[in-house]
């Protein structure tokens, strides 16, 4: 069993900065992982993506701003936020796939944390 926990998010000045964490426990030997984000009433969209052997992709709208890493033992998934703007608002989610991030969908994604809060104030 895949258990993704996040933590960081909170409340920031538009402009600042934060860095969203996911802990990743369990045996976890799958493809694509990445954050996604959620407002009320709109789809969970996809921000930043990792593939298994490194290489990113990110939503356009957060792109140069936004950088997902994880550490070498890939238990740690994050996601380092600057230039944060009020749009930028939602719940993020951390998730786990078993296929490569071309597959990049949210229903692609078989594993999932429980969210965190980011708030960007203007």
């Amino acid at each position: 069993q895949v258990m993704l926990v996040e933590s960081g998010g909170g409340p920031v000045q538009a402009g600042g900065s934060l860095r969203l964490t996911c802990a990743v426990s369990g045996t976890y030997r799958g493809g694509c992982m990445a954050w996604f984000r959620q407002t009320p009433g709109k789809e969970r969209e996809g921000v930043a993506y990792m593939e298994r052997y490194g290489t990113t992709k990110y939503r356009d709208s957060v792109s140069g701003r936004f950088t997902i890493s994880q550490d070498n033992g890939k238990k740690t998934l994050y996601l380092q936020m600057s230039s944060l703007k009020p749009e930028d608002t939602a719940m993020y989610y951390c998730a786990a796939g078993f296929w490569d991030c071309n597959r990049d969908l949210s229903a692609d994604f078989s594993y999932w944390g429980q969210g965190t809060q980011v708030t960007v104030l203007a």
